[in-house]
């Protein structure tokens, strides 16, 4: 019988390896690379909990504390397709080195800010530097690896991009309670520096150079088109609900499908002529790519929402600590880490419906929590919050590394770093999108003058909508095409 992968065209295989790589991948590739996505993934989320204290020090403005996070996300969300793109012209590894470097001194310029305005510079260059690295390390891995060796270093992209961010608040709050040498909040981004210089020492003599085949030119007029677009589409989502949602917010999200249209125009007149589009459209043909970064958008719609209402109610709602609040926290890593460890071996017996277990089980212990908290309120041992957070942690285990393997098993690895910026852009406006969803839905429930137990309250409106995206998900996942033994 004929199955539905047949309607999508099978990716060639990799290219060979470039003049001076090993065979056989070096055994220290794989940490290396991940290492450079973990470190990134990490500082998106660790900054939360170093805000009181960064606030206090710096005497920031609430705007100010504001673009700190928002700078980060909003510079990384925009640069990413260019980034991949860059990796594929000029080299994965170099532009995976220049990353880095951009990263370490943009850490070091966080870590000793004397101003809100400069560490919003700050983070705004970190987040530029991750846009230019996180695209290479898909790309680097599925040129480097291939076959089932390909699979378990997506898996192990998964773990090490997951426990960045269910880790990210616990290890902030150790590194602000251990104040090494009084640096109190600084640590959280001076860590970054003998890290990065590892990670850059290693890449150098380990992992090979790679890039796309030809001479493809960089696609100038798309970079600032898709650049401008990807402002209009993240700007409002982070500014909208603080703003109340005013007209430019509105005019914003309307030039976005403008300018999405005529970037569209742009790439396929490019490729029409010969040349070397930014994105290659062609890419949008393949279903498993479309539906696979479809799912993974509404994924990370559920992710940076979830942490950021769990923190709100375990901090404002129950008044815990950074620390203790992130010691929570590993209850969702340790059911994460389980599965995640083992989504190889379970992507292998369920195929893409791992995607859907995955979705199942976080919509089940969003459930089982948000029980949890309609009960407790603001009484009770937070104890009992363990268990839903356990099995909504293994459900996240079971869907970010198959979801990385399942759209970029099929993209021609030509188009491996475009396709790896997409994929990548399409977590971080995934993130975006909940974010301002919850925020609107959170906050009304909250009021103007909440007490404790109005967090529970509020948060438990927040798990409904979480539920739905975890659902959608499952739904999604049955439009996927099915492999050759019908999985």
């Amino acid at each position: 019988m004929t199955t539905e992968t047949n309607r999508s065209p099978a990716a060639p295989p990799p290219p060979a390896p470039t003049a001076g790589s090993p065979a056989v991948p070096h055994r220290l590739i794989l940490p290396t690379v991940l290492a450079g996505v973990f470190i990134t993934t990490l500082d998106f989320f660790i900054v939360n909990v170093a805000i009181p204290s960064l606030q206090t020090d710096l005497k920031a403005t609430a705007s100010a504390i504001e673009w700190v996070v928002a700078g980060f996300g909003l510079a990384y969300g925009v640069g990413l397709i260019t980034g991949g793109r860059l990796g594929d012209l000029y080299g994965r590894r170099k532009m995976f080195l220049l990353g880095l470097g951009l990263f370490t001194v943009a850490s070091l310029f966080c870590g000793i800010a004397q101003s809100g305005g400069f560490l919003v510079f700050s983070r705004v260059l970190q987040g530029l530097a991750a846009a230019l690295l996180a695209p290479q390390v898909l790309a680097l891995l599925g040129t480097i690896f291939t076959g089932a060796a390909r699979l378990k270093v997506f898996a192990g992209y998964g773990l090490a991009m997951g426990l960045a961010a269910v880790f990210g608040q616990l290890i902030g709050g150790l590194l602000i309670e251990a104040d090494i040498a009084g640096w109190g909040w600084r640590s959280c981004f001076l860590v970054n520096l003998p890290l990065c210089l590892v990670i850059m020492a290693l890449t150098v003599k380990v992992v090979p150079e790679a890039r796309a085949e030809g001479r493809p030119k960089l696609d100038l007029l798309g970079v600032v088109v898709v650049t401008l677009a990807l402002v209009a589409l993240v700007l409002p989502l982070i500014e909208g609900r603080e703003a109340g949602w005013p007209l430019w917010t509105w005019l914003s999200l309307g030039a976005f499908v403008v300018l999405t249209a005529a970037f569209v125009a742009i790439e396929r007149s490019i490729a029409g002529k010969g040349g070397s589009p930014l994105v290659n459209i062609s890419m949008f043909g393949d279903r498993a790519f479309v539906v696979g970064l479809a799912c993974q958008l509404v994924f990370w719609m559920g992710q940076a929402s979830f942490f950021l209402v769990l923190a709100l109610y375990m901090q404002a709602g129950r008044g815990l600590s950074a620390l203790e609040a992130g010691l929570l926290f590993a209850a969702i890593g340790a059911g994460y880490m389980y599965t995640s460890m083992n989504a190889t071996k379970f992507a292998a017996k369920l195929g893409r419906q791992v995607l859907a277990v995955g979705g199942l089980l976080m919509a089940v212990g969003l459930a089982v929590l948000g029980i949890t908290v309609a009960r407790l309120g603001d009484g009770g041992s937070v104890a009992w919050l363990i268990p839903g957070l356990v099995i909504d942690g293994a459900g996240m285990g079971l869907a970010v590394a198959p979801l990385a393997s399942t759209v970029l098993a099929r993209v021609n690895p030509q188009y491996a770093g475009s396709a790896s910026g997409v994929l990548t852009t399409g977590l971080q406006i995934g993130n975006s999108i909940g974010v301002a969803v919850i925020g609107v839905i959170f906050y009304n429930a909250l009021g103007d003058a909440p007490d404790a137990s109005a967090y529970a309250h509020a948060f438990d409106m927040g798990i409904v909508f979480l539920i739905g995206v975890a659902a959608v998900l499952a739904l999604l996942v049955q439009a996927l095409p099915r492999t050759n033994d019908g999985k």
